[in-house]
């Protein structure tokens, strides 16, 4: 195989030397067509061979969560698209035989593939594999005329043409996938951007939108004649309104041990000096007048930082504030430190790199922070933990994946 994807290789770089410029344009447009033709066949190549990988477990067995955060690394990939690659391998894996041959053809696009697949996954039970066989040919063949979105569409009344007998109770069951669909789908994202902003993205079932609206409306009112914000800076500034009001309570559960509360982190530098900017637990940089309003409506916790970032001091809070120690490791690792991994601090446990069993101390010199996963997986023996001379952790890999165990470090979390 890989003789044969070199060879393609050399194609491609026959393709890139071409000087576009003399190409007639019959000539042009039908390159443009081979070259989209050509881009979907690979695709489907890739879209096997991730599926081998995720059967074979080789991303568990080099020490990844799953394919996805393994195809991440590998590949350099946003998370988004490395679980997305691995889906839609499973999904076409899954598909009628008619939608890999078209996909392999480059009769029908990658997405297009997609579409039909899940379309037929989700025909009822008693339509049965002739129904289903039909309306794969149906739906392949209307891959020719119209885009993904719109294929999308012609799916949900694709019984209408090849058996409306089952029409009107396919729709009510279409109707309960969907809301189906709807929960299993349900996600938000916050996303750092380099811009001092934070992306909120996600999708919502409809309760959970409509206990939104409710909470959010009241609170989206402008604020005089003279309120120049947009609605989207109210619903934001609503959304901010609902968290303090939220946090004010008291009454949200503990979190790896701590009560809700965030904490500001400077150097001791600037403390001596004067705080000129502060800094949260996930890396977000704040300007003074920022942490004054925080410190207003929240429990603000100092955490003192050397030069090198080593953790010199943890400040105290009274009542809320319990775990110094696991504040000093989540200001030190930023999150799971296994190599690649992204897990935030809230998802992990500290480890004791050597058991507290066999007489090792609970200390930040002997503590790593671990998602449950990693935690797991490093207690089955074949990965080593050690910290370095710079108080940062080291992962060392078993013999049989690196012969050499060079050490690997998570560069996901670092803040310098």
């Amino acid at each position: 195989m890989l003789r044969a994807l070199a060879q393609v290789g050399g194609a491609v770089d026959d393709c890139a030397e071409t000087a576009l410029w003399a190409l007639s344009d019959d000539e042009l447009l039908a390159s443009l067509d081979a070259t989209q033709m050509m881009a979907q066949r690979l695709a489907t190549v890739q879209l096997g061979l991730v599926r081998e990988v995720d059967g074979r477990g080789l991303a568990v067995a080099q020490g990844a969560s799953s394919t996805a955060v393994w195809l991440r690394e590998r590949l350099r990939l946003s998370s988004r698209t490395a679980r997305q690659l691995v889906q839609l391998a499973a999904t076409i894996d899954a598909a009628p035989p008619p939608v890999p041959d078209a996909l392999l053809s480059g009769a029908i696009t990658v997405e297009q593939g997609r579409v039909v697949a899940e379309t037929i996954a989700a025909l009822p039970m008693e339509a049965g594999p002739e129904v289903a066989d039909k309306a794969t040919q149906l739906l392949v063949t209307w891959a020719d005329r119209f885009d993904p979105i719109s294929l999308s569409r012609l799916g949900e009344r694709v019984l209408t043409h090849v058996a409306p007998e089952l029409t009107e109770q396919a729709e009510l069951k279409a109707l309960e996938r969907a809301t189906e669909r709807a929960e299993a789908r349900r996600h938000v994202t916050l996303s750092e951007q380099q811009n001092g902003q934070v992306r909120l993205s996600g999708n919502l079932d409809t309760e959970t939108a409509s206990l939104l609206r409710e909470a959010i409306d009241p609170l989206c009112t402008p604020a005089g004649e003279h309120d120049d914000r947009s609605p989207g800076q109210r619903r934001a500034d609503a959304l901010g309104e609902i968290c303090r009001l939220a946090l004010r309570t008291g009454q949200l559960p503990d979190n790896g041990g701590d009560r809700p509360q965030l904490v500001v982190t400077a150097s001791l530098d600037e403390l001596v000096n004067g705080l000129r900017a502060g800094t949260l637990e996930s890396g977000t940089r704040l300007t003074p007048g920022a942490v004054r309003r925080l410190a207003c409506d929240a429990g603000v916790l100092p955490a003192v930082l050397g030069g090198n970032s080593q953790v010199l001091d943890v400040g105290r809070q009274r009542r809320l504030f319990t775990g110094p120690l696991r504040r000093a490791l989540v200001l030190r690792d930023g999150g799971c430190a296994f190599p690649g991994c992204d897990r935030p601090p809230r998802w992990c446990d500290g480890h004791h790199i050597r058991h507290w069993a066999d007489g090792g101390v609970t200390a930040l010199g002997n503590a790593v922070l671990l998602c449950g996963y990693h935690h797991r997986f490093i207690h089955r023996g074949d990965w080593t933990v050690r910290i370095a001379a710079d108080d940062r952790p080291d992962f060392l890999p078993p013999s049989w994946l690196d012969p050499l165990r060079t050490p690997r470090r998570n560069l996901y979390h670092r803040r310098c």
